[in-house]
Parts: structure tokens; sequence; C-alpha cells
């Protein structure tokens, strides 16, 4: 999918020169901080902690896209790396082993295309913990189940945040993982889906959108995120 995109959607220099904006002491450090971790989402403690920006209807800018696409990477390397982990320990098989194979694949190449549209402006990869959920199936399908709805709901609640030429390139996103959530609730329910109109592989007319603080307090909860 990437290669059906063009890299050149975010101005790194730009968000960087707005952070600059009325401080010419900061180092070059520290404003690509203020850069790119704008709404105060970053790693520590081993917890991932964040927040909105104070204006939570501020008019799309480059610094705010580069905070809302290092908000999707975080998002995204947590979902390469699960399912990467899922696959490689060999817990999978049948269609669940598939279903990981696929998706693992299309995760990866989410985070190829936000590091290379982020530039220098990416965050790095964090560690990570997934447990039981990454050696056990049961575990394994009832967290990609929860990790697939919040990606959903997290793009549904940035996209219209991003300035008008990076809203196709989320789009192109979200509907990838909405495709993914329909699948793993397929798998997950199987045939009494049929008895559970929540449990649908698409439940709702229409999707939910999240904040970024409800998705950040969601992900820290799980404990995934170490440093």
């Amino acid at each position: 999918m990437s290669g059906a995109l063009s890299l050149e959607l975010v101005d790194p220099e730009a968000a960087l020169q707005q952070a600059q904006d009325g401080d010419r002491t900061s180092t070059r450090s520290e404003l690509f901080k203020k850069a790119v971790l704008g709404g105060g989402t970053f790693v520590a403690g081993g917890v991932l902690i964040g927040g909105l920006p104070k204006v939570a209807l501020a008019a799309p800018s480059a610094r705010q896209d580069v905070e809302i696409l290092n908000f999707a990477l975080t998002l995204e390397f947590l979902e390469a790396e699960f399912y990467t982990q899922a696959v490689a320990n060999g817990a999978l098989s049948g269609e669940l082993l598939s279903f990981a194979t696929v998706v693992r694949d299309h995760e990866v190449a989410h985070v190829e295309f936000l590091q290379n549209a982020l530039g220098s402006a990416a965050v790095a990869k964090p560690t990570f913990d997934f447990g039981s959920t990454v050696t056990d199936a049961a575990a394994f399908t009832a967290t990609a189940v929860v990790l697939e709805d919040t990606g959903v709901a997290a793009y549904n609640g940035q996209g219209p945040r991003l300035r008008r030429r990076l809203v196709g390139a989320a789009g192109s996103i979200v509907s990838v993982e909405a495709r993914h959530a329909a699948w793993i609730r397929r798998i997950a329910f199987g045939p009494d889906f049929a008895e559970r109109p929540d449990s649908f592989p698409a439940p709702v007319a229409f999707d939910p959108a999240a904040s970024m603080r409800r998705i950040l307090r969601a992900v820290e909860a799980t404990g995934f995120i170490k440093g």
C-alpha cells in the first residue's frame, strides 16, 4: 500500500519552525520534542503518557500533523510488533495464523509509510512486552479484536484534524484497519455471531471516533509499552 501513496506528505522542518516561533533559545533536540510531541505524548517510566493539544479543535497545521502522525506511528509500532511476535512464537494455526501473517505485513507497511512521511521527526520504536497474548491463541484473538477496534477509533478521531493532503492517506489506512477488525471478529465469534449482534464483523452503521487522550489511556492500561 505504501507504494500507492506519496511519501512527501508532512514537512518536519515546517513543524520545527512553528515550534521554534517565540522560543529562539531552545536546542534543536528540544525543538523536535516540542514539534513531535507537542500534545504531551511520550514514553516514560514504562508507560505511555499522553495529552491532547490545548485547543482540541485547533486548525490543522504542520506541527499538528507531526503530532498526529507520531501518535499513529506509535500505535502501528505496537500492532506490528504484536503480530510479528505472535507469528514467530508458533502458537497460532489455520485461519488465525493466516490472519496474523497478513495483518503483520500490513502493519509493518504502515510503520514504514509513516516513518518515511515523518522523516527525522519520527518517534523511536518503543519496547514491548505482550506476555501471554502472543503465546496463547485465545488471548491473542481477544487482544487482536480490541487492538483493531482501537486502531479504527484512533484514526477516526485524528483524521479530521489533519491537513487536507494527509486525510486521504489516513483514510487509506483506517479502511484497512476496519477490514482487519471485521476479519478477526469473524474468526473470534464464528457462527455464534448471529446470536450476538455486538459481535458482528460490522456491528454498527457508524464507527465511533476516540480522542487521543482516550486511546493513550487505553494503551497505557494494557502495560504493553515498557519504554
